[in-house]
């Protein structure tokens, strides 16, 4: 069973939301704030998380930062605003999707499992994308016929994008988490490095490709097949 967290200071919502996922065989875990999500990502093992922007004690998108920093789960964010800045500083964050209520329960249902799909594809150490593999433990990527021989930083930041397909990285989260916090050079390495990786790849635009959002960052997208 997998285990789902709820975090909105909305009871109606809550209820709504937990309707929908009970009946498709998640255990719901409700918190009525950031703070007390906190708390019960502390004590059980959760594998999706469902989050509103705007609550009390912590907000959504502190609560976001929270989860990336210590766990490696997909994040919905729920907001009653549709605008752009919004979402985009949730995902800098590292939130995953955004829902913009009012929603249809359905379509949330769909978001959920659509992450699942993508998390599905990572392994502890194999990354698959359709004809691709990444290795992350032997640092080898192949075709199933050929080895690509990429240098260390390409391929740590085609593992980083590849490991949560669909999540939006920021230019400077990349630089900390490829490049490491001490780097002092430009973000521009990241594009540089970004069309390098889609020019040896070029062949395999079938399989994933890695798009830019303007004036954010980039997210590796696999194609569905």
């Amino acid at each position: 069973m997998n285990h789902l967290l709820l975090a909105d200071d909305d009871p109606s919502i809550r209820a709504l939301v937990r309707y929908v996922m009970t009946r498709e065989g998640f255990s719901v875990h409700e918190a009525q704030d950031g703070v007390e999500a906190a708390k019960v990502l502390e004590r059980t093992p959760i594998d999706i998380a469902i989050i509103d922007v705007m609550m009390p004690h912590m907000d959504g998108l502190e609560l976001c930062e929270h989860i990336r920093q210590h766990y490696d789960i997909p994040i919905i964010m729920l907001t009653a605003k549709d605008q752009l800045s919004d979402k985009a500083q949730g995902y800098l964050k590292g939130t995953d999707d955004y829902v913009t209520k009012p929603f249809e329960p359905e379509e949330l249902l769909f978001r959920v499992k659509a992450l699942f799909r993508r998390y599905s594809r990572v392994s502890n150490d194999i990354i698959r994308m359709h004809r691709i593999t990444i290795d992350r433990k032997n640092v080898e990527v192949s075709d199933g016929q050929s080895v690509f021989l990429l240098p260390m930083k390409e391929f740590e930041l085609l593992a980083q994008l590849a490991q949560y397909p669909g999540r939006l990285f920021a230019r400077d989260e990349l630089i900390r988490l490829v490049w490491g916090p001490d780097y002092e050079g430009e973000e521009r390495t990241v594009d540089v490095h970004v069309n390098r990786l889609r020019q040896r790849f070029a062949d395999y635009a079938d399989d994933f490709a890695i798009q830019t959002i303007r004036g954010i960052g980039y997210k590796l997208m696999v194609t569905e097949k």
